[in-house]
């Protein structure tokens, strides 16, 4: 069977699987590969003579720009004759940093089709964080928009430059690639493993890493993603993420396409919510997946006013709180599900559509994945670090760090691929996110997850952001202590602080409360994700005496002194 045959095969399992997730998830195996090729072999044959949309854009000004699949099959294919025409080979990387823009879809498919690697940027960057980029990913060629081109005056170096857009001088213009063959003709077929993809990680805890992907892991594993979305092949499906990350890739382009489905994207220069609801209603999106930050702005509106037509709903990057879950259901009749999953990898576990569902968990293990947790000895436990045991390898796991060890290969002696996070199972099998490894400490003895602590005080009205970290204590050696930043409209002092700590008195236990509390800024990424371990290095390095502006303990107001 050809590895096209073998990837449908697996494909059409999980679109028909339905609600029957026992049965799918025992039967389901990955397809077989040797010499695939996602863009040719699948995208398109699928886009021949295909009419259907496939990418819907709608712009700051409101201007819809469509591309139907046979449009994106013709179109990649001049651009992958372009490419080679300025000297792109197989294997070369190609930095791309463009937005939701129709060149994105169609510059991947294209690099994709020659052989390339494509090295997803985001527009934020800078031209430090450029030339760190450009010098570890061994970059070749950059294309870009022409706004973003002045960043690159500083980042040296013999590389193609090719941008969008308005002409620039030293530049080639991707819009030339029009002048090229309509159809095109690979030089020699493509091993599943060859590199296609090559993420630089967010870098939460460190310098960025550098994950590597290949032709079978990202294509193919984000059947796991399809499955998970509940993705059919007559949806229209929003995916709220920032090109240049990894969820773009994700649910923008394979898990939808993956299924046949259409592909939105709207652009705006600062989420607004009311917006963005409109948009939902107005286009006709039938399947959505946002962040927690997202939803929670969606829920400060009046969402009965919008007549979706949605019919799944999926969150990814941290668990929802059940606030917000509640009151979108009351609203639309539908429940937001959980997904979980990493750079490194495609959704490994996630709330399937049309199964249970439990308060906090991020569901099951989804098909094509085994999942241990492995206690501080490394044995399989109830609670510990979400791992992938390496004999049952799922093929969403990357092939490994760029300049490290193959994931799996010999040297690798524990046998699992570990993940960082830690969950408990209940006796269900299903699996509730405790935190990052690094971020969960002890207090008092007492084993704290900084998520469910954070999770409570983001259900006051007051709390937009929060991170917990352990400060250190005289007494208890270290306590939880929570950064927050308010919404709009609230002013941090010391009436809010009282009011604060009554409020998270009342729903943790007292070994989890939390001590202290500072109304602050949080340093991020430029993904946006939080640097809890900036935060936490700053409290540890400081003095126990020291007492800063916006800074407030439990002990200062008598109705949380106690326990």
């Amino acid at each position: 069977m050809s590895g096209a045959a073998e990837f449908l095969k697996a494909r059409d399992c999980l679109l028909a699987a339905g609600a029957e997730y026992e049965r799918i998830y025992r039967d389901f195996s990955w397809p077989k590969l040797d010499r695939f090729n996602w863009a040719l072999d699948y995208f398109d044959v699928l886009a021949s003579g295909n009419s259907s949309v496939a990418l819907s854009i709608v712009d700051e000004n409101g201007v819809l720009t469509t591309r139907t699949f046979a449009e994106l099959r013709e179109r990649s294919n001049r651009i992958a004759n372009f490419l080679r025409a300025l000297g792109a080979h197989r294997g070369d990387r190609i930095l791309v940093m463009l937005g939701n823009e129709a060149p994105l879809w169609e510059v991947l498919l294209a690099a994709m089709k020659l052989g390339a690697v494509v090295v997803p940027a985001t527009p934020l960057l800078n031209a430090e964080d450029l030339c760190d980029r450009m010098a570890r990913g061994d970059i070749r060629h950059v294309i870009t928009n022409s706004v973003h081109t002045p960043k690159f005056q500083q980042v040296a170096g013999s590389y193609t430059r090719i941008n969008t857009g308005e002409k620039i001088s030293g530049w080639y213009s991707l819009e030339d690639a029009g002048g090229q063959d309509a159809s095109f003709i690979p030089d020699e077929s493509t091993s599943a493993r060859d590199p296609l993809l090559l993420y630089f990680t967010s870098g939460t805890t460190a310098k960025p890493k550098l994950v590597q992907h290949s032709h079978e892991s990202y294509p193919v594993g984000h059947l796991s993603t399809m499955y998970w979305i509940g993705l059919q092949p007559a949806d229209l499906h929003w995916n709220i993420s920032s090109p240049g990350w990894a969820k773009h890739a994700w649910s923008c382009v394979f898990a939808p396409w993956n299924a046949g489905a259409s592909v939105f994207a709207f652009n705006q220069p600062r989420f607004v919510a009311r917006d963005g609801l409109a948009a939902l209603v107005r286009y006709g999106v039938t399947t959505l997946c946002a962040p927690p930050t997202v939803w929670r702005l969606f829920v400060q509106e009046n969402l009965s006013a919008y007549p979706v037509r949605l019919r799944e709903l999926v969150s990814a990057g941290e668990p929802l709180n059940p606030e917000v879950i509640e009151r979108v259901e009351k609203a639309w009749g539908l429940i937001i599900r959980d997904g979980y999953g990493q750079t490194e990898t495609t959704a490994m576990i996630g709330n399937v559509s049309g199964q249970e569902l439990k308060p906090g968990s991020m569901g099951r293990p989804l098909p094509g994945y085994q999942v241990e947790l492995l206690d501080d000895n490394g044995s399989p436990a109830q609670e510990g670090e979400i791992c992938l045991p390496l004999s049952a390898r799922p093929l969403g796991l990357m092939l490994g760090y760029l300049h490290d060890r193959i994931v799996g290969s010999d040297d690798q002696t524990d046998g699992y691929y570990h993940t960082g996070d830690v969950a408990r199972r209940d006796a269900d099998g299903f699996i509730t996110f405790i935190g990052r490894k690094d971020d969960v400490f002890k207090a008092s003895d007492y084993r704290i997850s900084p998520f469910e602590l954070e999770s409570a005080l983001l259900e006051h009205k007051a709390v937009a952001e929060v991170a917990v970290v352990p400060t250190p204590d005289a007494v208890r050696l270290a306590v939880p202590k929570a950064f927050i930043t308010l919404r709009a409209g609230y002013e941090p002092g010391p009436d809010l602080a009282r009011e604060l700590f009554d409020f998270i008195r009342k729903r943790l236990a007292p070994y989890k409360r939390i001590r202290r509390l500072e109304f602050a800024g949080l340093p991020k990424t430029i993904s946006g994700k939080i640097r809890r371990a900036e935060l936490r290095r700053t409290e540890l390095d400081r003095s126990t005496t020291e007492r800063k502006p916006q800074e407030f303990f439990d002990a200062d107001f008598s109705t949380t002194s106690s326990a």
